[in-house]
């Protein structure tokens, strides 16, 4: 019997067939395989993306969660049908799993139920409808980062690591999901985050330099300089998304990226 199942090119059939054995159960309406094993650039450390479908929401289902397989980290993931139609309709999230979609691998699909998922995931297209919500979650986070702006402003007035420390998580990953929704960077890969909203925005761009310098990568480690790298990203941000920044969210803002330039100024002690 053909209970849809399939394998990548270079993977071990009999060990996927195993898992499927393993972590399949009679509620399950679908399996596949997604990420770097799906892709084929897995590596030696890499783990076992598994997708398990089901018809509804439930908790603690027997499988879920992650797993030491001979030798691999097996990470099995339930998904139900409600949380589907969010992966096309929601840009935060569509720029996060629609390739990976694209590029996953039945495991068990014997009703199709998968391959309509996927079809839909090929058949995705960024419209002006979906760019109007990616201009409106944009505008949501830079207002909500603004507290990691203050917090990294605090850190520096008065050399506190912990607010710094605080501060870059949203003045680096923070403000590189903002510019990603923005831009309607659908990723290949969560590895490749950073390079793919890099290059989207311009390799050679400030707004690259700057994103570069407050994670690090640059050859830049000193925490004050990353933070103050990170903020003058946000103010950078807030420029180049002016356009798509919500009436409701425009004095957290703006406040905050006065607030910036006046620190970075040096004229409240920073």
């Amino acid at each position: 019997m053909d209970h849809g199942f399939s394998i990548p090119q270079d993977v071990d059939a009999s060990d996927l067939k195993g898992l499927v054995e393993r972590f399949r159960t009679p509620e399950v309406r679908a399996m596949a395989l997604i990420g770097s094993f799906a892709r084929g650039d897995a590596g030696q450390f890499s783990d076992v993306d598994i997708l398990r479908f089901f018809a509804e929401e439930a908790g603690n289902r027997p499988g879920a969660g992650s797993h030491a397989v001979d030798g691999r980290l097996v990470v099995v993931s339930d998904i139900a049908e409600a949380k589907i139609d969010g992966w096309f309709t929601q840009p935060q999230v569509a720029t996060q799993i629609v390739v990976g979609l694209r590029d996953a691998w039945p495991l068990w699909d014997p009703d199709g139920y998968f391959a309509k998922i996927q079809r839909r995931s090929r058949d995705f297209v960024w419209d002006d409808a979906m760019q109007k919500k990616a201009d409106a979650y944009a505008s949501r986070e830079m207002a909500g980062w603004a507290e990691e702006a203050h917090k990294g402003l605090e850190g520096l007035r008065t050399g506190d690591t912990g607010r710094m420390i605080n501060a870059l998580l949203g003045l680096s990953w923070g403000l590189t999901s903002v510019m990603r929704v923005k831009l309607g960077v659908l990723l290949q890969s969560d590895n490749s985050f950073l390079s793919e909203v890099i290059a989207a925005v311009g390799e050679d761009s400030e707004w690259a330099k700057l994103c570069r310098s407050a994670f690090g990568i640059d050859g830049n480690s000193h925490l004050e300089e990353r933070v103050k790298s990170g903020l003058r990203l946000y103010a950078l941000t807030a420029q180049m998304i002016e356009k798509a920044i919500r009436l409701e969210d425009r004095d957290v803002i703006n406040h905050t990226v006065k607030l910036i330039q006046a620190g970075l100024d040096k004229r409240i002690g920073i």
